[in-house]
């Protein structure tokens, strides 16, 4: 008698609908949607006819492939040692942020007063808490990121008019954007004045006329010009006569210790900028916003023009930026400042936990760095856990993803940017990839 050939997997794959029918799998497209669980589906029964996985494992195998919420986005320790990692989001909300966005999350008074019942100034608690932030600011307003505030700006003070800027200062901003094209699709035109190195107020006054918008200075946020230089800070610009909007980039609203050469909100206004743009998600610590700050009148012209609209953000952001403002911790800031001493503990600690597990590890002095378009050349005395290289694959894409670098034939992962509670996450995530 000949044995039976085995059945072709391909024939045991249950059907789509039968699957999202199976109880377990609805529960989860209730709860996730269900093009996320039907592409799930579809991978996993892939998989069957592989031979990877069992016909009667693959309702099992959907349920541990999913997402663990609604989204793909995955949560990622940063042990990069970039505080703020543009391609991991940039800052990290504060706990006090994460519960405002989960209060807003729901049905809000974002533009009712409670009171009336009548309509109210939308996000009139996030302003108050920057107008309180930033007293020089005569008022404020918000936009969806920092890009957004500038051509906001060169559309409501410059269309049709002259924006005079260094050549030194026309930057580009990331991801191919440059700062000269963004400004001259809102219909303003660039006066370039000074030379790449070198600028002069008399540079400024020799170009303008009643053509002239208003004068641009823009924070090198992402580079360094060293050497043979100068250039006229906001001071100086004051007394051209003309409106002077500064662009500080990174977010701080006051001065930092621990970052003297960092522009900040309150400083420039005192020195005389009628306007400040700058964004939410760097040194700030918030979510992605671009915040406008300066003279009131200013101010109420940008908000009342009609692109104000199309670049208004959601009350998730509101949320998020007031209690960052009002709350002063924030991960951002923890970094940022972290004691060297306390992270080198931290991350003899860390390898002493793994070597106990037989793993190659060390532990040895590095330097972090601000990152996002903050702070550049300035490094921030850090520790860092040193592992084998072929570690890094398996820690991004784990259960417990975690980001660190390769450098020198060794991976490193820098506790200055991951959160203290942490540690044991890093310890367990390093664990389960070494075997």
């Amino acid at each position: 008698m000949q044995p039976a050939e085995p059945q072709d997997p391909r024939r045991t794959v249950p059907r789509t609908d039968a699957v999202l029918a199976d109880p377990r799998v609805a529960a989860a497209v209730a709860d996730r949607g269900r093009d996320v669980v039907k592409d799930v589906v579809r991978a996993v029964q892939q998989r069957v006819r592989a031979g990877e996985v069992s016909a009667d494992a693959l309702v099992p195998a959907v349920l541990a492939a999913l997402p663990p919420a609604g989204t793909t986005l995955r949560r990622v320790l940063n042990a990069t040692g970039a505080v703020l990692h543009t391609n991991l989001g940039r800052a990290q909300l504060s706990p006090a942020a994460v519960d405002a966005v989960v209060t807003a999350a729901g049905a809000t008074d974002v533009e009712l007063d409670l009171v009336t019942g009548r309509r109210a100034r939308r996000g009139r608690g996030t302003m108050a808490a920057l107008r309180a932030a930033v007293p020089a600011a005569g008022d404020v307003h918000v936009v969806n990121n920092g890009a957004a505030a500038l051509v906001l700006v060169a559309t409501a003070l410059a269309a049709g008019k002259e924006i005079v800027v260094s050549r030194g200062e026309l930057v580009e901003i990331g991801d191919g954007f440059r700062l000269p094209d963004l400004l001259e699709s809102t219909g303003a035109r660039l006066r370039e004045v000074g030379t790449t190195n070198r600028t002069s107020l008399a540079d400024y006054r020799a170009v303008l006329s009643d053509r002239t918008g208003f004068v641009l200075k823009v924070h090198p946020s992402n580079f360094v010009v060293t050497g043979f230089t100068a250039g006229v800070e906001a001071a100086e610009l004051a007394t051209l006569g003309v409106p002077v909007v500064v662009d500080i980039g990174s977010g701080l609203l006051g001065p930092d210790a621990a970052l003297p050469d960092e522009p900040d909100a309150a400083t420039v206004l005192a020195a005389g900028a009628d306007l400040v743009t700058a964004s939410g998600d760097k040194l700030l610590g918030g979510p992605q916003a671009g915040l406008l700050l300066g003279d009131a009148g200013l101010v109420e012209r940008l908000r009342r023009h009609p692109l104000a609209r199309a670049l208004r953000v959601d009350k998730l952001t509101l949320a998020a930026l007031e209690a960052t403002v009002r709350a002063a911790p924030n991960p951002t800031r923890d970094a940022v400042h972290a004691d060297p001493e306390v992270l080198r503990a931290r991350c003899t600690a860390v390898a002493e936990t793994l070597r106990r597990s037989g793993i190659d590890v060390s532990v040895g002095p590095s330097a972090a760095v601000v990152g996002g378009g903050g702070a550049p050349g300035v490094d921030l005395e850090s520790w860092v856990v040193s592992l084998p290289p072929h570690l890094a694959v398996p820690l991004r894409t784990g259960d417990a993803s975690v980001a660190g670098r390769v450098e020198g034939g060794r991976l490193l992962l820098d506790l200055r940017t991951v959160p203290t509670d942490a540690d044991e996450l890093v310890v367990a995530a390093v664990r389960a990839v070494a075997g």
